[in-house]
């Protein structure tokens, strides 16, 4: 990810390359205001804005993915992929699903359609809820 950013042109300030090594691998798909206080023990000078700021200008760059999967909060996926989210109703943690069932791979025609992007989101229980067998909220 560092190789591509510089080969965009674009600087690697510290709080840049922070938040990269941050997010590199990172399966939590962390929100900008998580990403920020990760981080402000590291860059006490470093403000929501600059993370803000950051994390628009990956995602620009196709280094990230925005993922809106509720409408209130924003979070942020290295994986630039496009792949499907599970988000489970009850403990409201995020995980990556293999949309691979989608015959639709971006960019390519669909019918009479240039998709450029997709995105899909599930919803329901995660396998950590379901074991625990919560069955007041689970129904």
């Amino acid at each position: 990810m560092i190789n591509k950013i510089k080969k965009q042109g674009l600087r690697l300030t510290p709080q840049r390359l922070a938040i990269l090594e941050l997010l590199e691998g990172n399966t939590t798909h962390p929100s900008a205001e998580e990403i920020y206080h990760q981080l402000k023990l590291r860059y006490p000078s470093l403000s929501l804005t600059t993370v803000y700021n950051n994390l628009e200008m990956l995602t620009k760059a196709g280094e990230l993915q925005e993922i809106r999967i509720k409408s209130e909060k924003r979070r942020f996926d290295p994986n630039p992929v496009p792949h499907g989210h599970f988000l489970c109703r009850i403990c409201d943690s995020l995980s990556d699903l293999d949309a691979g069932t989608l015959e639709i791979r971006a960019p390519s025609k669909y019918r009479d359609y240039l998709v450029e992007n997709y995105t899909v989101y599930y919803y329901g229980i995660c396998p950590v809820c379901l074991a625990r067998g919560n069955k007041r909220k689970i129904e």
